[in-house]
């Protein structure tokens, strides 16, 4: 029905998009942005900086691969942050759960270090990784996992 795409066109041999990483673990043993680079997404920045339990609860969602709820590991994250000041412990072990996932180096330094000196630094890095990698921390990891397409709306009474 459809004239089959020009050989010069880019989306010719792209893959579907389905939230899944393309390439797995191997696909790239680097980080997609530096530590510092939390910047460059101005929004992510400032979300982060304000309301890091939600950037945290994304990402955990997204590492845990549902079985922790977004909601679940941001309230977990805020509760310690606000009674131990120790909120850099927990997302540490996200880190490192990630970066197993992922084949990423400990770099710059271990996981807790990394936390503990720049937590927003370090989760804004983890968020823009899990984009970097086809997810959209956003969506959480059903939609993700599933991509459905938004729910048709139909006339009601």
């Amino acid at each position: 029905m459809y004239p089959p795409k020009a050989s010069g066109d880019p989306a010719a041999g792209a893959a579907p998009v389905t939230g899944f990483p393309v390439g797995g673990p191997a696909a790239s043993s680097q980080w997609s942005s530096g530590l510092l680079d939390c910047f460059d997404d101005c929004g992510l920045c400032c979300l982060t900086c304000w309301c890091p339990c939600i950037t945290f609860g994304r990402v955990a969602e997204i590492v845990d691969r549902g079985a922790t709820s977004c909601g679940t590991a941001g309230a977990l994250y805020a509760v310690l942050a606000y009674f131990t000041g120790c909120q850099w412990i927990y997302s540490c072990t996200y880190r490192a759960k990630m970066r197993a996932q992922l084949g990423l180096p400990e770099t710059p330094c271990c996981d807790c270090l990394v936390h503990f000196c720049c937590e927003p630094c370090a989760l804004c890095q983890q968020y823009k990784e899990l984009k970097a990698r086809g997810f959209d921390p956003v969506l959480g990891w059903d939609r993700n996992a599933t991509m459905l397409p938004p729910s048709a709306q139909g006339m009601g009474r």
